[in-house]
């Protein structure tokens, strides 16, 4: 038995997960920005806007994987092409966030605390993202229940409850 091909219920969601991205990005650019440039002037404005690119990209980055990981995996989700795309592409955000973060420590054009401030606002936001379009998402998983007429025990004809 193969696996259900996941490509066709979970694109529609990592796009949704997309779409809501770009509207945390307006947001966080938006809020991020005027709170950095009233804290810190410039520097502030500059480490909110900042703050706001760099969680979308991360963002971006997470949704995108699945998709070309479920295109490369034709859809088969428990593949270790799926796998090794999804998590070389979250390595790949890891060590460019530590060398976006190491790279920027010392500036003086961005405020680092704003910075700081908006990315864990941004992360924090794009979980909920996650969270919010994938229990909203109808994914069926491919298992014949009871009583649904395709197996299990209504199959047989005993679509009782058994305690």
């Amino acid at each position: 038995m193969t696996a259900p091909n996941a490509l066709d219920h979970v694109r529609p969601v990592f796009r949704r997960i997309l779409l809501w991205a770009a509207v945390l990005a307006v947001a966080l650019a938006v809020v991020g920005g005027v709170v950095g440039l009233l804290v810190a002037g410039g520097p502030g404005l500059a480490g909110g806007l900042l703050g706001a690119v760099l969680s979308v990209v991360f963002l971006g980055l997470t949704a995108v994987s699945v998709l070309v990981a479920l295109r490369v995996s034709k859809g088969q989700m428990i593949s270790g092409a799926f796998f090794g795309i999804v998590m070389g592409t979250w390595i790949l955000k890891f060590v460019l966030f530590l060398v976006v973060l190491i790279a920027l420590r010392d500036r003086a054009w961005v405020d680092f605390p704003v910075l700081a401030v908006v990315i864990i606002v941004g992360v924090v936001g794009s979980l909920v993202i996650d969270v919010v379009a994938v229990a909203k998402a109808r994914i069926p998983i491919g298992v014949s229940l009871p009583g649904d007429g395709s197996g299990g025990s209504a199959a047989a004809g005993n679509d009782t409850l058994r305690p």
